[in-house]
């Protein structure tokens, strides 16, 4: 479970710099490279769409934050050497007999 957290972590980080990458700014940055087609997201482009975005991602990655920290929390006393069995062996091999001289 934490595991599947963990990457669902990394895929929102990841989404939520591409996000932010993409919003104008006062400088071009990536928001050049999002092209000119505005009629997709309305009469004010891709600034609302991706504010709306990027708070929604954010609000998402938080939670995921909060979940994995809770399963963490939860499986810290649990140990992979708990579930591990070792074969006991029923008698102890004794010492060699000395020679005898």
């Amino acid at each position: 479970m934490i595991t599947t957290l963990l990457v669902v972590q990394f895929v929102l980080a990841a989404l939520i710099i591409l996000v932010v990458l993409l919003q104008k700014s006062s400088s071009i940055g990536l928001g050049a490279y999002s092209g000119s087609n505005e009629s997709l997201f309305g009469a004010k482009g891709p600034n609302a769409f991706l504010a709306k975005t990027t708070a929604i991602i954010g609000v998402l990655f938080v939670a995921n934050t909060i979940a994995t920290t809770y399963f963490y929390y939860n499986d810290r006393d649990a140990s992979l050497v708990d579930s591990v069995s070792f074969p006991i062996e029923e008698s102890v091999p004794s010492a060699p007999e000395a020679p005898k001289e």
